[in-house]
């Protein structure tokens, strides 16, 4: 006899739930991190992190496990979790790779972005836009993001996709503090003009060199700011 089996819904929604509590608990927490309210060699105090997240421990050791595999966090034995250092060796030798990975990005989704994606990209800018204008940095920056991401999508090219987003995510509270400074933030936005400019013209060549070029000016920027820090601790 044929038995067919009907899944219960409320577990579907359980697992629904669930899979969203660790999304935003993660989201959260990566922001914390990213936007320095968690310097680095912090120790995450878990009562203390609940709390100020309004959730459990169970789902926050989970988001702070994912976030130890983005290189955010460092899983110390028998000491728990502390916000991981920014190390100018490995920001120099990621920062470099994602640059070549951007540039080959650009000149890729210069060929195979449809203009449909193209005006996606376009309305994220002038967000991103706005944002600047209002000196919202948080808010600059997640529109910022969401615009190399989908330049990385368009692509076409889901090996070098994957790469990307392995790499990015060790150094996006790098590239959120490139912004801090006044100076470089005006010019990174500029910068983002000149792309979407050769992005709407389908200039593949350009673009790749503007993209190389642009991580290579936040790297610079990155650098400077850690040295800063440094001096400020010593002192």
């Amino acid at each position: 006899m044929l038995t067919t089996s009907i899944a219960n819904p409320s577990n579907v929604t359980s697992l629904a739930e669930r899979r969203l509590l660790h999304e935003t608990v993660v989201d959260q927490l990566r922001d914390l991190i990213v936007q320095g309210e968690l310097a680095p060699e912090t120790k995450l105090n878990e009562r203390v992190l609940a709390e100020r997240l309004g959730t459990s421990r169970t789902p926050l050791r989970e988001a702070i496990k994912f976030l130890a595999s983005e290189g955010l966090v460092e899983l110390l034995p028998n000491r728990g979790a502390v916000v991981a250092a920014l190390k100018p060796e490995k920001m120099q030798e990621v920062f470099v790779v994602l640059g070549a990975l951007e540039a080959l990005a650009g000149d890729l989704a210069c060929r195979n972005a449809s203009e449909a994606d193209i005006a996606d990209i376009r309305a994220l800018h002038y967000h991103m836009l706005a944002h600047h204008a209002r000196g919202e940095l948080a808010h600059y920056f997640r529109y910022n993001q969401q615009i190399h991401q989908r330049i990385i999508d368009c692509a076409g090219n889901a090996t070098l996709a994957q790469a990307w987003r392995a790499m990015n995510a060790h150094v996006k509270r790098a590239r959120y503090l490139a912004n801090l400074s006044g100076e470089r933030w005006d010019k990174a936005v500029k910068e983002h003009e000149e792309m979407i400019e050769a992005l709407t013209r389908r200039d593949g060549a350009k673009l790749q060199m503007l993209l190389r070029d642009h991580l290579a000016n936040k790297l610079v920027m990155v650098m400077e700011a850690l040295q800063a820090r440094k001096t400020e601790v010593v002192r």
